[in-house]
């Protein structure tokens, strides 16, 4: 049980899915790119909508692409899509307009990237139990290369590898945390590369749950070819 969630009262978890990206490096929509026959964002839509702790989807989308998205989760069947709503140019303008739109009575928001298809539940609910305890979790990973910072192409800093991790999605946080640290990080313009970033720069510590090395982020033709053969080694294993 949460540190916050009084004994017997009901839970529930709000899904912003961003899908308001251009795709430039993919050179077409990725997200309505086919995998394994079914377009890469309906299959990320789905695992939320089977998993038990998610109340309802909110999709962000780009303007000239919202019907477009809108008519794919129609077709798809999706009941617990509530809203699809325009993004903007920025991560953080397009991740604000959609935990703006989910419901005042949710316990938690998760935000994940609509061109991460391969999620599972247990990385969802393991990233939402991991929230309830410590308001603010994020799926990772250990990173298996050694991570180089550099300025201007010159190293500046080698960490340790055993510190380093590589930051998946859905990231859960406490509403009113997620949407203040996002107010934050869009009016004094800061460089967040994730929604947990935000939170980050206010000096609110973010708890890592375990994320999978098949929870890639579809963002070049090879990542959709690399999608591709985790599904067929997925249905060798049933």
């Amino acid at each position: 049980m949460s540190l916050f969630q009084k004994k017997g009262e009901e839970f529930n978890c709000s899904v912003v899915v961003v899908a308001a990206g251009s795709s430039e490096r993919f050179g077409s929509d990725k997200l309505f790119a086919l995998l394994d026959g079914e377009p890469v964002l309906a299959r990320t839509i789905s695992v939320f909508e089977t998993c038990e702790s998610v109340s309802e989807i909110v999709v962000v989308a780009p303007r000239d692409g919202l019907l477009k998205i809108a008519e794919l989760c129609d077709r798809c069947g999706f009941g617990k899509v509530a809203k699809v709503v325009v993004g903007g140019d920025t991560r953080v303008e397009s991740a604000l307009s959609g935990v703006s739109e989910t419901n005042r009575r949710a316990k938690l928001i998760a935000i994940h990237d609509g061109a991460r298809p391969l999620v599972t539940r247990q990385i969802v609910e393991d990233a939402i139990d991991g929230a309830r305890w410590y308001h603010a979790a994020v799926p990772a990973i250990p990173a298996r290369d050694t991570v180089k910072l550099a300025e201007k192409d010159i190293v500046t800093e080698t960490p340790p590898r055993k510190t380093a991790f590589c930051a998946q999605t859905p990231q859960v946080f406490d509403p009113a945390l997620i949407k203040g640290a996002l107010t934050n990080a869009l009016q004094k313009d800061l460089p967040v590369t994730d929604d947990a970033s935000a939170l980050e720069a206010l000096g609110y510590p973010v708890h890592l749950t375990a994320g999978s090395e098949e929870n890639i982020k579809i963002t070049t033709p090879l990542d959709l070819s690399f999608a591709e053969a985790i599904l067929a080694a997925r249905k060798e294993r049933v």
